[in-house]
């Protein structure tokens, strides 16, 4: 039996637990000693960051072999035409090679917080949001494949990693899980969530100020 702990990280909060410049760390939200996490997310991303006590999950969820999906929400610079989407959706070239195909679509802006400090606004250049899911794990790979197709990001959300989700979390909160392996037995009685196939919680995401415009186009 291990515990998860499914943690909304803010922007301009580090993934580790110390810094020697006194940036934010996870040690600022997360005091459970012991716990590391699953993967990594950028200073300046926000969005949902798995941390566990075992070694055995952390490699599970975090390792690239095992083609755990990560849904993004990205906040891109310009309109996105069908033609973007069909190039994320094949693979794009980077330095490092090219990537996976993709799940890319157009969606409306999140009904999410506002981020803290906004993004920079240019008020004759519109604004997109892409829904993003990929397999891989490279360093800043949405960044640099938005950036590839003609799209800067903007604002990037991680919104699942597999079947775990932000739901119910605001930015700053954490919520822990009992997690048994597919090869551990449950105990009776126990509430517990499958590594691979966790419930999918439903509902909105919470923390959206109420009255917050939508992107002008």
């Amino acid at each position: 039996m291990s515990q998860l702990i499914l943690f909304n990280k803010p922007f301009g909060v580090l993934c580790q637990f110390t810094d020697p410049d006194g940036r934010p760390t996870l040690s600022d939200y997360i005091k459970k000693p012991g716990v590391y996490a699953a993967g990594r997310l950028d200073f300046d991303s926000e969005g949902l960051l798995l941390l566990t006590d075992d070694g055995k999950l952390q490699h599970q969820i975090a390792h690239p072999d095992n083609k755990l999906p990560k849904v993004y929400w990205a906040q891109v610079e310009g309109e996105v035409p069908e033609e973007v989407l069909r190039q994320l959706r094949r693979g794009v070239t980077l330095k490092d090679g090219r990537t996976a195909p993709a799940k890319a679509r157009l969606i409306a802006e999140p009904d999410i917080w506002p981020r803290i400090p906004p993004i920079r606004e240019r008020k004759s250049i519109p604004t997109s949001w892409i829904e993003l899911t990929i397999s891989e794990g490279r360093n800043r790979q949405v960044r640099r494949m938005t950036a590839a197709v003609g799209h800067p990001t903007l604002r990037l959300v991680r919104r699942a990693i597999g079947n775990w989700t932000l739901q119910g979390l605001a930015p700053g909160e954490q919520r822990t899980e009992t997690v048994h392996l597919p090869q551990g037995p449950a105990s009776k009685g126990t509430r517990t969530r499958s590594a691979e196939a966790p419930k999918r919680p439903r509902g909105r995401v919470p923390g959206r100020s109420t009255g917050k415009p939508r992107n002008r186009r």
